[in-house]
C-alpha cells in the first residue's frame, strides 16, 4: 500500500509599509509584531482553508516594493481574537528569512496562494548575503529575465 502524502502550498503576502528585506526584518523584532513566544507572526483576517497543506512544509514569500524578495517557513497558526471580538489568524513565521529570486508581483490585498512550482527560487548563501539592489534596477532586471 502507497502512504498518500499531503501536498504543502505557500502563501504569498504585500509587505505593506517595508521599504526592504532589513526595514520588514526589523518590523519583525517589534514585541507587537510577535507571538507571546517572540516569534514573528502576520495577524489577518482570514483563516486558510487549506491550512493542513500550508503547515506541511510551506512558506510565506514577502512582496515588497513591487518584487517577491524572500520568505519565511509558516510554523503554525495561532487564534487571535481582536479588541472587537473578531476572530483572525496570526500567521506565525519562522525568525530565519530566506532570500529568493526577485520576481515582480502587482499589487493585490490580503493572502493568496502559491503553489511551489510557481514560487521564486531560494538564492544560494553566497548570492543571499550580497548587497541588494535597489528595487527599481532589481524589478527592471527582473522584468527583462536577467534576475
Amino acid at each position: 500500500m502507497i502512504a498518500m502524502t499531503t501536498r504543502f502550498t505557500n502563501l504569498i503576502k504585500l509587505s505593506v509599509g517595508s521599504e526592504s528585506v532589513e526595514s520588514m526584518a526589523d518590523w519583525q523584532t517589534s514585541r507587537r509584531a510577535q507571538t507571546a513566544d517572540g516569534l514573528p507572526r502576520h495577524v489577518t483576517r482570514m483563516w486558510p482553508k487549506r491550512s493542513e497543506e500550508i503547515l506541511n512544509g510551506g512558506s510565506l514569500y514577502w512582496v515588497i516594493k513591487g518584487l517577491v524578495q524572500c520568505r519565511q517557513r509558516v510554523l503554525r497558526l495561532d487564534e487571535v481574537i481582536g479588541e472587537d471580538g473578531i476572530r483572525r489568524c496570526a500567521i506565525v513565521l519562522d525568525p530565519e528569512i530566506i532570500r529568493v529570486a526577485p520576481s515582480q508581483k502587482r499589487p493585490f490585498q490580503g493572502w493568496r496562494y502559491l503553489q511551489p512550482e510557481d514560487s521564486p527560487a531560494d538564492l544560494g548563501a553566497r548570492r543571499a548575503c550580497e548587497d541588494s539592489l535597489p528595487p527599481e534596477l532589481a524589478g527592471a532586471l527582473a522584468e527583462i529575465g536577467v534576475l
